[in-house]
């Protein structure tokens, strides 16, 4: 569900958030308990914060409670071009003269929803300061420029995401903003739940499934050794959905696992090898 559907011109008749309601349940197998979890932060409004590895679920789980919750999910791909404005709102011109226009975070704490902001991180920190409000007691967010302050929805919750492993000083959250969250941690799951994954999500056998995750638990005992991140189950998803649809699995690797994950010819090579060790 997209944040940059067109919001209503008149902010008099805000919708009721049935645009940004999942139409269907998506699969998500637990892992853990983070559905328990979640569910009691939810419960008590908390905001959470969801860290781990590219590709290991954070995203499809915040779909997937957000379907099992019942509420609207307004998500906001976060990028270093993102400015407070693009959150929160902005004046618009148009034919009958100035008009305020909604962001998506205003959007969401006005209609109750769920606000997902993925890989938070990517944002300046000057833009993520604004969803301190939000996240505290008060609740609210003020709008500046418009005059006013948006008290959020009883079913408003913020959530955020971001990948540890890309920390750097450059792109880090303040402690100011991470004591702010409940955190959950997600990895890749071991091997026989991410087998399932990969069998469901794919469409493959299991045993093809298995030879898929074990390629790839070779590439992430590399990790550092060569490799910034290792293979994704989404990845293996992708590898997975070629060979469903006839793609000889050794080519279905080289083109889902090997080529979009390094450049490098020596590392191509090694990983090359671990494909044909299995396939």
């Amino acid at each position: 569900m997209s944040a940059q559907a067109v919001m209503p011109s008149d902010q008099s008749q805000i919708n009721d958030g049935s645009q940004y309601r999942l139409s269907s349940e998506p699969w998500y197998r637990p892992v853990d308990d983070e559905v328990v979890l979640f569910e009691a932060a939810y419960a008590a409004r908390m905001p959470v914060m969801l860290k781990g590895p590219t590709g290991c679920g954070k995203t499809r789980f915040v779909e997937y409670m957000a379907y099992k919750l019942d509420k609207p999910l307004v998500t906001v791909a976060c990028n270093e071009d993102m400015t407070a404005s693009d959150l929160i709102g902005r004046f618009l011109l148009d034919v009958n003269g100035t008009r305020w226009q909604d962001g998506p975070l205003t959007l969401a704490a006005r209609i109750g929803a769920i606000c997902y902001l993925d890989e938070i991180v990517e944002a300046r920190q000057d833009t993520t300061v604004v969803i301190h409000p939000l996240t505290d007691h008060r609740r609210c967010l003020p709008l500046e420029k418009k005059g006013e302050l948006v008290e959020a929805h009883p079913d408003f919750q913020i959530v955020i995401s971001y990948n540890p492993g890309y920390q750097s000083l450059m792109k880090d959250l303040k402690q100011s903003t991470k004591q702010r969250f409940g955190a959950l941690d997600f990895s890749y799951p071991g091997e026989d739940i991410e087998v399932e994954i990969v069998a469901h999500e794919g469409g493959i056998d299991e045993t093809i499934a298995r030879k898929l995750v074990q390629v790839a638990g070779r590439s992430r005992n590399l990790k550092g050794h060569g490799l910034d991140e290792g293979m994704s189950t989404r990845l293996l998803v992708y590898a997975a959905q070629l060979i469903a649809r006839g793609i000889e699995p050794q080519a279905a690797c080289r083109m889902a696992l090997v080529r979009p994950l390094t450049d490098d010819p020596d590392m191509r090579d090694t990983l090359d090898a671990a494909v044909d060790t299995f396939f």
